[in-house]
């Protein structure tokens, strides 16, 4: 399933989009527009700002407002408000829209707070903190149904991992494959495509981890960004909450919060594997799928879109790729041409 929208004739400049943001903000009534200041930073070409309300609405809307500055030629705002019915008529904790224009990429949004699960996350709180978040997730993939969000098929796990080779390899590391090594990577994205495409599909929601989840005062966690959310893998959002990209925790540590999830899910009725093996093996694939994944966007984003706050995170993602290649016969080949590829590479620093 498709959302579309109507890019515009000629893209505005950044600061043309403030100004029509600010001007239709204005004729909301809502929110003090003198009073915005930015919100949050995002790895999309999205941008949000807070706003104070006005005084008048404050008891029913809250203190403060988020603005949703989505360029439609960019972004795909339709697909937003989609999945946030969808996870709002599941139970999950969304912002609430308040008020849209969709044909110019603006929404304005109920305010989920400040703090991230990432900025609140210790070794103490994290079994209550992720509890909350496996909830939440089966609470969006019991609501699951075929056809109504984009497939996660063969075609869209290729295209992602091949991100990998093109930024991570060749850009940040310098390295030209040969047609040998080429094709070494190519069977190990076929064993990966395989593993993933054969588990069961759920709503996925695609980067459900600490940066887009918010700590709140009940109903947790908010859940953020996800207008990308597909029908997919069952063990992809699990992955990517356990397997996180900027908060690592012992395998032992994870090993218990999957199985933790695991009881749960078939207690409901949710369609993982009967085998706990088979569904850790699972977990493990899917969440190499997305570290090869990230290793290329991270680079993308510093090289491409001069984003380099993400660089610092390539060790730990790059840690995760090593360990789970180094468990499975079937993954090997990729380790062996990481250590091939890597004393090739002119030095690379990853301190910023």
């Amino acid at each position: 399933m498709s959302f579309s929208h109507s890019p515009s004739p000629s893209p505005a400049t950044p600061d043309q989009r403030l100004a029509q943001l600010s001007t239709w903000l204005a004729t909301t009534g809502l929110v003090q527009v003198e009073t915005r200041r930015p919100a949050s930073a995002d790895a999309s070409f999205r941008r949000y700002f807070r706003l104070d309300v006005v005084p008048e609405m404050r008891e029913k809307l809250g203190a403060t407002l988020v603005a949703m500055d989505a360029p439609p030629e960019r972004e795909n705002v339709p697909a937003f408000i989609h999945v946030d019915g969808l996870l709002r008529d599941a139970g999950v904790t969304v912002p609430a829209i308040v008020a849209r224009d969709v044909d110019n990429g603006f929404l304005l949004l109920s305010d989920l707070g400040t703090t991230t699960y990432l900025q609140r996350l210790d070794i103490d709180n994290a079994p209550f903190m992720y509890s909350d978040a496996v909830d939440a997730l089966i609470k969006f993939q019991l609501a699951s149904q075929p056809g109504v969000l984009p497939e996660f098929d063969r075609a869209f796990v290729m295209r992602e991992l091949n991100i990998f080779p093109e930024w991570y390899v060749e850009r940040h590391l310098g390295v030209q494959l040969d047609d040998k090594q080429t094709a070494t990577l190519q069977g190990v994205f076929d064993t990966i495509a395989a593993n993933v495409l054969a588990q069961p599909q759920v709503y996925m929601h695609r980067d459900y981890h600490s940066r887009n989840l918010m700590w709140l005062d009940q109903g947790n966690p908010g859940v953020l960004d996800f207008q990308d959310a597909v029908y997919g893998p069952v063990t992809y959002d699990l992955a990517s909450l356990l397997r996180d990209a900027y908060v690592q925790w012992d395998e032992e540590v994870v090993l218990d919060w999957v199985v933790r999830y695991w009881q749960r899910a078939k207690q409901v009725g949710l369609p993982v594997d009967p085998d706990i093996d088979n569904f850790y093996r699972d977990f493990e694939f899917m969440a190499l799928q997305r570290h090869i994944k990230i290793l290329g966007i991270f680079c993308r984003l510093n090289y491409r879109d001069n984003k380099p706050n993400y660089m610092g995170d390539l060790p730990t993602v790059l840690d995760y790729v090593r360990k789970t290649c180094n468990r499975y016969g079937a993954l090997k080949p990729l380790l062996k041409l990481l250590d091939s590829i890597e004393a090739r590479a002119p030095d690379v620093r990853y301190t910023f």
